[in-house]
């Protein structure tokens, strides 16, 4: 199955994990110590790819580049397509090939797709939780380094959407940015001023609703506010500009707060705070 992702270059993560793995470059590196020693050159095996729990998946075709990178004639049968909701005790994907190889990728596949469908699943979970058709959810930069273009992948598939991909396709004025600015309005001018088209301007207060407006910004982000302070925000607003409420969200509160007619709700913990899925490997020497 082809795996493209803009920005996401598939070929160089599967050699640089490989190569961490490894010891590649490392005095005495560069080889599975453990499978050279025990497992003859030429053994065989069949392997099977499963869910422990109820998930929704990612992460499949990256888990076949890991395992043909070390044997390209491997055969690979991915049984469920990306984004799937799948039932526990599901096989999710069936390989045979050089059991050497098998051995060697195991890890890097594993890590890569319990990480990437926890997310997915914890995402598929505040969707259901926010139970909101007219409300997005959104994830943030809250990324392990490195990962993002990954992580956000793994987000649309369990049904969410993403925020900025970066510091540079949007601006977003924080609290920091107008202390240095010395108001609201004077932040959302000078990024007007720049020639920048997308301004997110974050609030903590009503009174700076207004001026952020006037200024300029195309996205209101209202931070820290509880559902009637949403409601009033959003009243305030009257659809000028796109809301987003963040800060403190969690499945407990996601639906209050989606209900208060806000056009987006951001969570950090989608990336930040995903629990690994318990898929596992299973081997069977041909």
């Amino acid at each position: 199955m082809a795996f493209e992702l803009e920005g996401f270059d598939l070929t160089r993560f599967v050699n640089e994990t490989l190569a961490e793995d490894l010891g590649r470059g490392l005095p005495g590196g560069g080889r599975d110590v453990t499978s050279e020693s025990v497992i003859p050159a030429d053994a065989g095996f069949a392997g099977v790819m499963d869910t422990r729990d109820a998930i929704h998946v990612a992460g499949l075709p990256i888990a076949e580049a890991f395992f043909r990178a070390l044997d390209p004639d491997m055969t690979v049968e991915i049984l469920v397509e990306e984004g799937a909701s799948v039932p526990a005790n599901t096989d999710l994907m069936r390989f045979e090939g050089n059991a050497r190889a098998m051995l060697t990728a195991e890890r890097s596949a594993l890590n890569t797709v319990q990480h990437l469908s926890g997310i997915a699943t914890m995402v598929a979970r505040y969707v259901r939780a926010m139970d909101n058709p007219g409300c997005t959810l959104l994830d943030t930069r809250k990324t392990i380094p490195g990962l993002r273009q990954l992580e956000k992948y793994a987000v649309r598939m369990g049904g969410g959407s993403n925020h900025r991909m970066g510091l540079w396709d949007a601006a977003m004025i924080k609290d920091n940015h107008v202390l240095v600015a010395g108001s609201v309005a004077e932040a959302v001018q000078r990024a007007v001023a720049a020639g920048v088209q997308e301004i997110i301007c974050e609030v903590d207060r009503i009174d700076q609703i207004e001026p952020a407006l006037q200024a300029g910004a195309t996205r209101l982000l209202l931070d820290n506010m509880g559902p009637a302070v949403l409601r009033e925000a959003v009243a305030l607003v009257a659809g000028r500009v796109p809301t987003e409420a963040s800060g403190g969200i969690d499945l407990d509160t996601i639906h209050a707060k989606a209900a208060t007619g806000v056009d987006y709700v951001s969570v950090g913990r989608l990336t930040q705070s995903a629990p690994a899925a318990d898929i596992g490997l299973d081997f069977t020497p041909l």
